[in-house]
């Protein structure tokens, strides 16, 4: 049981310890993301391709670009190699998968990095909250670095058997597959960012 209090007339105040129940504080209203603005968008997309461009560029024979293309690209791609057909005796020499019979070299632009930042630029112009765009970068880094894997293991496999689908797949297929399931990665990536969001639903 509850008092009520009493004033100075002794008249009965009315209790307000259930006066929540009927009222509750507005919340406030989540704000909607910034719509698409093409020309500024295209504008932040061609800006950050060519800033991402230019610095790989002056990284040209770097550590960093050695540690792209030997360590990261190379070995992997040997190891994938040796994995598949071990008969075939691959092994990472530098920049090259060396193998007896022919071996690939994986020259600047041929590590993914061009897709690459095509995909970053695209994250970095499109409005969406920054950790969003942050995994978004991370899981593209991912997606391009495998689509690129794969691209060299085919490729050193037609080397083998046969030179003119090598140079299809290499000049032609495997730029356009990379290039297109990058576009469809970000495509869904922003997909959610594109939903227009639901009002709250009134309160009592």
């Amino acid at each position: 049981m509850v008092a009520s209090p009493r004033g100075a007339d002794g008249a009965d105040f009315p209790a307000l310890h259930g006066l929540s129940q009927g009222y509750r504080a507005a919340e406030p209203a989540a704000r909607p993301p910034r719509a698409p603005r093409p020309l500024r968008d295209t504008l932040a997309f061609l800006l950050a391709f060519g800033a991402l461009h230019a610095a790989w560029t002056w990284a040209r024979g770097s550590a960093l670009e050695r540690w792209v293309i030997d360590d990261c690209t190379v070995r992997t791609g040997a190891w994938l190699v040796k994995l598949s057909w071990p008969q075939a005796g691959a092994q990472a020499a530098g920049s090259r998968i060396a193998a007896p019979g022919g071996g690939i070299n994986i020259l600047s632009g041929c590590e993914g990095t061009e897709v690459l930042f095509l995909l970053w630029a695209a994250l970095l112009a499109f409005p969406m909250p920054a950790a969003r765009r942050a995994l978004g970068m991370v899981l593209a880094t991912g997606l391009v670095f495998g689509l690129n894997q794969a691209r060299i293991l085919v490729l050193f496999h037609a080397l083998r058997a046969d030179r003119a689908s090598f140079d299809l797949l290499h000049g032609l297929i495997a730029p356009v597959v990379m290039i297109a399931l990058s576009g469809l990665f970000f495509m869904l990536w922003i997909a959610p960012a594109q939903a227009t969001p639901r009002a709250p639903a009134p309160r009592p």
